[in-house]
């Protein structure tokens, strides 16, 4: 679990990294040079206008559908995540033995253990590094879409409800801050990182992290971060909660 925790702070780190030092103050067109800019950004930005175009002009509705498009793109992936997660929840009393088992801090008993430990794995077809394929697939989709809102030029002049799109906000963070929390509350609910303290820790920082950006970076950035975030909630009460009563009436009638 650790090894995850540093994992994700990496990649928020890479992402930060990326965001800043990738010609994010130039606009995209078709002029822009690069396989980034010519495969990932402008595609991206094209349909964003394009759907804009369809909605009277409506930047806001295009974000909130492009970013609907995408989470539907990634949503296969998605629910490997949920059920790998939950296979690795399964076999937790049954991993606690084998460390019990072996818990002498010798060399030969902890090859001893991972050996045990990687034969359970097969033995349940669980992959621990499965729950990882979701974040490397999404990270270039990510920071794509960051670019693409923030090097439109179209999108800095353009309002949606109350707030302008190319201006940060001071409502919106909030609302998008509070959408991390409650979707990192609803997958710790019931699974073994509830009582894990980094990843306790993960749920109070990502929504603080999200808010702290809200309020600098453009409002357009905060209501993909809001849009998203409903779209897991709903992905986890639709998804994983059904998953998790059938695994527990599995295990009543056990």
């Amino acid at each position: 679990m650790r090894k995850k925790v540093w994992l994700l702070l990496a990649l928020i780190g890479l992402i930060a990294l990326l965001s800043g030092c990738m010609e994010i103050d130039e606009p995209i067109n078709s002029e822009s040079e690069g396989i980034w800019n010519s495969f990932f950004v402008y595609p991206l930005s094209l349909v964003i206008v394009y759907i804009a175009e369809l909605f009277s002009g409506s930047f806001g509705l295009s974000i909130i559908v492009v970013t609907i498009f995408l989470r539907l793109i990634l949503l296969p992936l998605n629910v490997k995540q949920l059920k790998s997660s939950q296979a690795m929840q399964d076999i937790q009393p049954e991993l606690k033995k084998l460390q019990e088992k072996y818990a002498s801090k010798d060399a030969n008993t902890q090859q001893k253990l991972q050996q045990e430990t990687m034969n359970l794995f097969q033995k349940h077809g669980v992959n621990p590094l499965a729950g990882c394929l979701p974040i490397f697939v999404q990270m270039p989709i990510l920071i794509a879409m960051y670019h693409a809102i923030m090097r439109t030029p179209e999108i800095q002049t353009h309002t949606f409800l109350w707030f302008e799109l190319g201006s940060p906000d001071y409502i919106l963070p909030l609302i998008a801050a509070g959408a991390t929390f409650l979707q990192q509350k609803l997958m710790m609910a019931g699974s073994a990182a509830a009582q894990n303290p980094q990843m306790m820790v993960m749920l109070y920082v990502m929504p603080i992290m999200i808010g702290v950006m809200g309020f600098i970076l453009p409002a357009a950035l905060a209501l993909y971060w809001v849009v998203g975030n409903v779209f897991m909630i709903a992905q986890t009460v639709f998804i994983r909660k059904p998953m998790m009563n059938n695994q527990n009436n599995g295990g009543d009638k056990k």
